[in-house]
C-alpha cells in the first residue's frame, strides 16, 4: 500500500474504529451480543465510506459516500447512547466524544463540498470571445458531413 499523506477526517474515523472495536470486545464478554454486533457494524462502516470516498468518481460520488457516513456515525451514537443509559454496560461517553469530534468535521467537509459543487454548477459556460464568427456544427451534423467519423 503507498503512504497517503495526512488526511485528518480518515485519521478520526480510523481511531474511532480502533477504539469501537475494542469497546464491543468488552461488550462481548459481557454477552451483550446483539449490541456489540450492531455498534459495531456501523461503527465501522463509518471509516469504510470515509475511506472510499477518497477514490470518489465524482464530487457528487463523494458528498455521497460522506454523508453516507455521516448516517453511520448517527447510528453509531444511538447504540452508544443506549450503552450509556444503561447501568450494566460500559462506560461509552470517550466514545460518543470522538463521535461529535467526527460528526463536526464530517459536516464541514459535506457543507464546503455542496457549495463547491454549486459553485461549479452556476457558473456560465465559457464562450469564444476571439472574435470569429464560425458557425459550429452539431456532431449529429458533423458525422453525416465527415464519414471518416463514424
Amino acid at each position: 500500500m503507498t503512504e497517503q499523506k495526512e488526511n485528518i477526517i480518515v485519521d478520526l474515523s480510523f481511531q474511532f474504529a480502533l477504539d469501537v472495536i475494542r469497546f464491543t470486545e468488552d461488550l462481548e464478554r459481557l454477552r451483550k451480543f446483539s449490541m456489540s454486533n450492531q455498534l459495531f457494524r456501523s461503527s465501522t462502516s463509518v471509516g469504510a465510506n470515509i475511506r472510499e470516498a477518497q477514490h470518489a468518481e465524482s464530487k457528487a460520488d463523494f458528498i455521497h459516500k460522506m454523508k453516507l457516513a455521516a448516517k453511520e456515525l448517527e447510528e453509531s451514537v444511538y447504540w452508544l447512547q443506549l450503552c450509556a443509559s444503561l447501568p450494566q454496560y460500559p462506560d461509552s461517553t470517550a466514545l460518543l466524544e470522538q463521535a461529535t469530534s467526527i460528526g463536526k468535521v464530517l459536516s464541514k467537509i459535506i457543507g464546503t463540498s455542496k457549495r463547491s459543487l454549486q459553485s461549479k454548477e452556476i457558473q456560465p459556460q465559457r464562450t469564444d470571445t476571439s472574435g470569429d464568427n464560425h458557425q459550429h456544427i452539431s456532431s449529429s451534423a458533423h458525422r453525416h458531413i465527415n464519414p471518416s467519423s463514424h
